[in-house]
């Protein structure tokens, strides 16, 4: 979260109750220790879960949604191919899964803890949709797959200049169903039948979007397009 103004306005910042701070420092405590267990149990470094979820902003998809879109992904790229992922952890954590086909992935997070992944890391933040590096070479990603962190115009118009530098054409949007109209807009994408979840329900309901013909676009049933 960011914070906003300077020393003078510490007075407006709203204070947490006694019970809310000692719920977030119990969060915190169990969260240390499950890193911890992981470490010592040699947890894999590229599974679901080796990275928490930050439980004030981030929701990732459960595994057999992050596996869908990877297997989507890699049969977009075909043989050789190069894959995005735009703000999609898990499902950059699952292809990792998957290193033994052909295929080579990048994230671009604005979460750091992924840079402990090395140099298919690259620091994102969708305000600054084109601050790439230099050697990310335009239109040189077989398939981009996205998820925009926030349900609103502004963010998916940013992080769509992101994705149409990135890709060479095909493209996987995961967002809200709300955001259909928009995405049709800025992307040239329309909505599957595949509907994503998410290891913690959402309110909004959500959908994937593609502008190329996808296995997604079957029954429902990962299994089926899989």
């Amino acid at each position: 979260m960011k914070r906003m103004g300077g020393d003078d306005d510490d007075d407006d910042i709203p204070q947490l109750s006694s019970h809310t701070l000692a719920a977030l420092q119990e969060f915190y405590r169990d969260q240390q220790q499950r890193e911890g267990t992981k470490i010592s149990q040699g947890f894999k470094q590229y599974s679901i879960g080796s990275i928490d979820e930050d439980w004030l902003s981030q929701f990732w998809y459960d595994d057999e949604t992050a596996l869908c879109l990877a297997n989507e992904a890699i049969l977009a790229a075909g043989r050789g191919g190069r894959i995005a992922c735009v703000s999609a952890p898990s499902v950059y954590q699952k292809l990792k899964e998957q290193d033994d086909k052909d295929f080579s992935v990048c994230i671009l997070e604005y979460d750091k803890r992924f840079s402990v992944y090395g140099e298919e890391f690259i620091f994102y933040d969708y305000n600054n949709p084109l601050n790439l590096p230099r050697n990310l070479i335009p239109h040189s990603f077989d398939i981009v797959l996205a998820d925009p962190p926030y349900l609103s115009e502004e963010c998916l118009r940013k992080t769509a200049e992101t994705i149409k530098y990135l890709t060479k054409g095909k493209i996987l949007l995961c967002t809200g169903a709300v955001m259909e109209e928009q995405a049709a807009k800025h992307l040239g994408v329309k909505m599957c039948s595949f509907t994503p979840k998410h290891a913690q329900n959402l309110a909004n309901e959500f959908r994937c979007y593609v502008n190329y013909d996808s296995g997604l676009d079957c029954d429902s049933s990962c299994s089926e397009c899989t």
